[in-house]
């Protein structure tokens, strides 16, 4: 975690797209960052900075890969999103997908909770009790071409709670078989730690069944993956142990030790929870708690140190199921404009501690789904969520081969800030603040900047809203046509540049600095 006065922290679309009808309000990309600037009025009086910050030279960490921010799905949630006929699925749910890492390969990832309760039928292979959803080619090949669509790699789930290496064998196959390459990597199992506590199913009402007995800990779980690792390694990359908590990730470098196929390193993280919190408790969901620094800057504390055992392995370390609430998130909490602050400070947070790509989970229905696609009159409409905007902004301001950069500032905490470098020697800083009801100005100095620089600012009517947000003149979906935003020129001052920042708002800035 990042301190004050402390170092800071392929896909190209087709052409055909261009020609879809299809309503989509959003035009993302191309207007959102070719915008001209505004003109600044040199009449005006400058307003008072009582934030500073400077921007050092000092690169952090290595370069942000491609397909560094993607989402994550539910198995049932790939069919109700894209549909169940693979020549005709939606272009705007691709383009949702593809603008989170332009010019990119997109990394999604596939499995959750639908993960140990979904199946691909074979012969020899029993359907388990525990299993409600059932796999089919055609949801295959739906995935295959969203892949081929978007040039993207999956990672997928496969079943370890049926404690049945047969089925899990079964789905790895049919994967395989399917997609080959496409598959960046099978995931195995989901939160085991989970297994003992948490019923798999209901034998009847009130009679729950549990997939592994009380005092199911980190040496039986390990033999398990073993089990089933030894079946599906020859078939594509093995991903794990796919924990959503640190209780078992002690054990994290005799795990990879023995698991010598394994090549991605897999964890969870959630700041707040819904199911299993008190109103008043630290993690318990309110506006206020998500915005405060333990549930972004305190969601990627301990996460650098196991990054470095992966590392030391020759593993990368991806959190492939993240987002604001868990257990689905809360309404008025995970689908405001809050959720797109939180979500940019716990991105560069979790960049900062060497995660090699993270993904956002999103299913229909979820408080904390990203975005929502609805027909109506022969015409398919989107809503997107305020989080999406904030995932929007920082694909752009931490682009595939950017590096952190070391930052000191003074002023209020409420204020956060992030910057990155290059490419193109062009140097980006992001400016969040979190205060509910006072403006900050911010003066930005940047070590070798030339040229009067750009911002961006996302924005809503306030920090509950649901809709309404604005990015850099695109006005939201959910929200009034009326509402843009715009991209203007800072104003220069003291060598350097003044960014006022409303409250609950952020701003990208972008300068060239060779």
């Amino acid at each position: 975690m990042l301190r004050r006065g402390s170092a800071r922290g392929r896909a190209r679309r087709s052409a055909r797209w261009l020609a879809v009808p299809v309503l989509l309000t959003l035009g993302l990309a191309p207007v959102l960052w070719n915008a001209g600037a505004e003109a600044h009025d040199d009449h005006a009086p400058a307003p008072r900075a009582d934030v500073r910050l400077t921007v050092a030279r000092r690169e952090l960490g290595a370069p942000l890969r491609g397909g560094f921010v993607g989402v994550s799905l539910e198995y049932p949630a790939l069919t109700a999103y894209a549909g169940r006929d693979p020549g005709a699925i939606p272009r705007a749910f691709e383009r949702l997908i593809a603008s989170l890492a332009p010019g990119r390969s997109p990394v999604l990832r596939i499995g959750g909770d639908s993960t140990d309760t979904t199946w691909w039928p074979a012969p020899g292979v029993r359907r388990p009790a525990g299993v409600t959803y059932t796999l089919s080619p055609r949801w295959l090949a739906v995935l295959r071409r969203l892949l081929d669509d978007l040039h993207a790699r999956v990672i997928l789930g496969v079943d370890l709670e049926a404690g049945d290496p047969a089925l899990a064998r079964a789905e790895s196959r049919a994967f395989a078989a399917g997609l080959g390459r496409r598959i960046l990597a099978l995931e195995v199992g989901n939160e085991p730690t989970r297994y003992a506590h948490f019923p798999w199913y209901h034998a009847a009402p009130g009679v729950p069944v549990f997939a592994r007995r009380h005092g199911y800990g980190f040496s039986a779980f390990a033999a398990d993956f073993h089990r089933v690792a030894r079946l599906v390694w020859r078939l594509a990359p093995l991903a794990g142990p796919t924990l959503g908590g640190y209780d078992w990730m002690a054990h994290l470098a005799a795990f990879l030790a023995a698991q010598r196929h394994l090549r991605l390193v897999t964890f969870h993280r959630y700041p707040l929870n819904r199911c299993f919190t008190a109103p008043g408790a630290p993690d318990y969901p309110t506006v206020r708690s998500l915005l405060s620094p333990a549930a972004s800057r305190g969601l990627a504390a301990g996460l650098a140190r196991y990054v470095r055992v992966a590392r030391r392995d020759g593993a990368g370390f991806r959190v492939d199921e993240t987002n604001s609430v868990a257990c689905g998130g809360k309404r008025g909490v995970s689908d405001t404009f809050a959720a797109a602050l939180w979500a940019i400070d716990a991105l560069f947070s979790m960049a900062r501690a060497g995660v090699t790509g993270i993904n956002v989970h999103t299913f229909p229905g979820a408080a904390y789904a990203l975005f929502r696609l609805h027909h109506g009159g022969g015409r398919l409409g989107v809503t997107v969520s305020p989080e999406y905007y904030g995932l929007l902004l920082f694909s752009r301001a931490a682009p595939a081969g950017s590096r952190l950069l070391s930052t000191s500032a003074r002023g209020p905490a409420s204020v956060r800030e992030w910057a990155t470098h290059g490419p193109g020697a062009v140097t980006r800083v992001t400016l969040i603040n979190d205060d509910l009801a006072r403006r900050h100005v911010v003066l930005v100095r940047v070590a070798g900047a030339r040229g009067p620089g750009t911002v961006a600012r996302l924005r809503a009517p306030s920090v509950t809203a649901t809709t309404g947000t604005t990015l850099a003149g695109v006005s939201s979906p959910m929200g009034s046509a009326g509402g843009l935003g715009e991209l203007a020129a800072p104003t220069p001052a003291a060598g350097g540049y003044l960014i006022a920042l409303p409250p609950a708002s952020a701003a990208l800035l972008t300068v060239r600095a060779p």
